[in-house]
């Protein structure tokens, strides 16, 4: 692939507009030296403005969503694209989040242009645990452990019952479910189910996968060990 479209298809300008990088030779190598269009350099070796150019098609990053943010770019208001560099707004392949969590929901938001990873993550058979920190408006009656293991309970308006999760209670008000599906707003529907209410919900871990002490409206690539851990591929 040649360099102007490489440079372009990262976010850094239209094919117009890198081209004019070059001319102004704002595009090197990793000695300095002023780079052209149709040279042959390895992705690692070429700088935009004296910085390393951003990871290739095949990214994946790790966000901490704050709330107030939203998944979904027809949503008004802030969206988590809004936590990240301009260009990766404009990146080709579009990079998208792998499932969403809803504009009230805080913690692990997994995003990637790599779409048959995106699929991996997402697919019913992968059965990756989703580990989400619920804070409660009413006590814990404690039968909700059973009904959630039970794999029969049925959330009003579908007709499928969910697979089976594990409720720990921590206090009378705060509990930690882990998931192996992910239906729509199933948590807050879940705890709805058994005549609760969700005042906060954070998810904590997707797989092995953690925030690692990722502050909030931080981001970070995620690298093979990170995806190792999060499938639960390590020897």
């Amino acid at each position: 692939m040649k360099l102007v479209r490489l440079i372009a298809n990262l976010g850094y300008g239209s094919r117009k507009q890198v081209a004019a990088m070059f001319r102004e030779g704002r595009i090197t190598d990793s000695a300095g030296e002023v780079l052209y269009a149709d040279d042959r350099v390895d992705h690692a070796d070429v700088r935009v403005d004296g910085a390393p150019l951003d990871p290739p098609a095949g990214l994946v990053l790790m966000l901490h969503k704050p709330v107030g943010y939203t998944c979904s770019t027809r949503d008004p208001g802030r969206i988590v694209s809004d936590l990240l560099p301009l260009r990766f707004r404009l990146r080709s392949p579009t990079l998208s989040t792998v499932g969403r969590l809803d504009r009230d929901t805080t913690g692990l938001l997994l995003m990637t242009d790599d779409g048959a990873l995106l699929h991996r993550i997402i697919s019913p058979k992968s059965k990756l645990a989703k580990v989400y920190e619920v804070r409660l408006a009413r006590d814990l009656r404690g039968d909700e452990g059973a009904a959630f293991a039970s794999g029969t309970l049925m959330l009003e308006s579908e007709t499928t019952p969910l697979a089976p999760a594990a409720l720990e209670t921590l206090d009378s008000r705060h509990a930690r479910l882990t998931l192996t599906e992910g239906r729509y707003h199933q948590v807050r529907r879940m705890f709805a189910a058994v005549g609760n209410h969700v005042e906060a919900l954070h998810r904590s871990c997707i797989g092995g996968l953690g925030l690692g002490g990722l502050a909030e409206g931080q981001w970070r690539q995620l690298d093979v060990g990170d995806l190792a851990r999060l499938f639960g591929d390590e020897n």
